[in-house]
């Protein structure tokens, strides 16, 4: 099949390569002219585990090419994907369509046989009838299908998802249409990845209440564990306990600092404001999203509680600046809101991330970035682990406490045991494990008694 990815962002550069690699001929395009040339010159924009070898191959091997021509690449494509971005738009939530809008009118003009425009960015309902509509207003000749196939790709794994996931969502009722698609998505029939074909409103909704349950399950286990906190009880025991519940599932049940990243912070609002708007509220989504918010805050105020209430003049390293591993993407991540909280309250802050540093920096005033985790730990009172990179797991503690200024480590992500940092003589502080916790205030009192 020839195919035509309009966007080559993070989705459409992604699905654009893997598709490439099922052995269509892709053509990934985008009017960001230093973007293509940097993929022309086998620079990769994003930072995605595999993608610079799955991109460098399939261009190699001839499926996979780059161009800032819309029109040329989209008259010489059975299929048409849009990719582009879909943010949150300013002032009231909505999820903001311009680009989708503006692609289809873009499209609209050079369809001169059957072609498939399939919406691949996220969308609300109603969308692709909108699309179907500036499609037929301008060209009304036109031969074409709108289809909703929306994405299930998870950062730091999405080429693994993309070639063997859970499920494929396609939202047509054109026979034509899908006939074409089931042709695409033909080379994964090997993994047995069921296709499920929909109306094409329904395709849309499937993705948005996807993302909102799931971000559900994050906030409803940070209020577990402050529950925990009060009560005495391990979270990570409770959510061991729900999560062999089949009905359940254990993914997604990990206390922390809350959700961020391109996706649940924009769906959920996106999703709460189209059924605000529809005349039928998502209460359980609206209190997620406010769920969350206060989350990032409140770990901020818990470091400051944690350092003893006054963090001015105090040096704050900062482990973890992306939403969550294997990305650079820093979009709504917990470590931004918790770090402006903390110089708010007078604190100096150090930080380190593999990926995140360049995108942070953006973003960040007065934020001393540091070379490693060791660099970055050097004369501070406090160590916080935000994100739970690979690298982080295994610190060494011996060093560390000869580099701080305070043997403290609050862990955000409840990576480590008590017993671990101990016996380094660290107070330790986590989320939702009181038993595991030997603050600082606690250890003075026991050595007062």
């Amino acid at each position: 099949m020839r195919i035509c990815m309009i966007g080559s962002g993070y989705v459409g550069l992604v699905s654009g390569a893997s598709f490439a690699d099922f052995g269509h001929n892709v053509i990934c395009v985008d009017k960001d002219t230093f973007k293509i040339a940097k993929l022309r010159a086998g620079e990769i924009p994003i930072f995605e585990p595999g993608l610079d070898a799955l991109v460098a191959e399939n261009v190699k091997a001839g499926r996979l090419t780059f161009s800032t021509d819309v029109a040329a690449a989209v008259a010489k494509s059975d299929v048409v994907f849009v990719a582009v971005g879909t943010p949150s738009r300013r002032g009231d939530g909505h999820a903001d369509l311009s680009y989708v809008y503006a692609a289809s009118r873009e499209i609209a003009p050079v369809i001169s046989r059957f072609t498939v425009v399939v919406t691949k960015s996220t969308v609300p309902v109603g969308t692709g009838d909108e699309v179907e509509r500036i499609i037929r207003e301008t060209n009304p000749d036109a031969d074409f299908a709108v289809v909703s196939n929306p994405e299930f790709l998870r950062e730091g794994a999405a080429i693994d998802d993309f070639r063997r996931p859970d499920r494929i969502v396609i939202g047509t009722e054109d026979e034509r249409a899908k006939e074409v698609m089931s042709e695409v998505y033909r080379p994964l029939s090997l993994n047995q990845a069921p296709v499920i074909f929909t109306s094409r409103r329904a395709s849309e909704l499937i993705k948005y209440a996807a993302n909102g349950f799931l971000a559900m399950k994050v906030a409803f286990i940070n209020e577990i564990a402050d529950l925990c906190e009060q009560l005495g009880a391990n979270v990570q025991d409770v959510a061991r306990g729900m999560g062999f519940d089949k009905r359940i599932g254990p993914k997604f049940l990990n206390a922390g600092p809350g959700y961020g990243g391109s996706c649940f912070p924009k769906d959920t609002l996106a999703l709460a404001k189209t059924a605000q708007d529809a005349g039928t509220p998502v209460r359980l989504i609206e209190t997620t999203v406010a769920i969350n918010d206060a989350r990032k805050r409140a770990m901020a105020r818990k470091v400051v509680a944690i350092c003893g209430g006054d963090i001015r003049g105090k040096t704050i390293a900062v482990l973890g600046l992306t939403f969550k591993p294997n990305t650079d993407d820093i979009r709504d991540a917990p470590a931004l809101s918790i770090i402006q909280a903390l110089k708010d309250g007078g604190a100096r802050i150090r930080s380190y991330d593999p990926e995140g540093m360049k995108h942070a920096g953006q973003v960040l005033d007065d934020v001393v970035f540091a070379d490693n985790p060791y660099d970055c730990a050097e004369g501070a009172e406090a160590l916080v682990i935000v994100t739970e990179w690979n690298m982080f797991r295994a610190l060494d503690f011996g060093r560390l406490r000869g580099i701080m200024a305070s043997p403290l480590l609050i862990d955000l992500r409840n990576i480590y045991r008590r017993e671990e940092v101990a016996r380094y003589g660290f107070a330790y502080a986590c989320v939702g494990r009181p038993d595991e916790e030997i603050r600082p205030d606690r250890q003075s009192r026991q050595s007062a008694a």
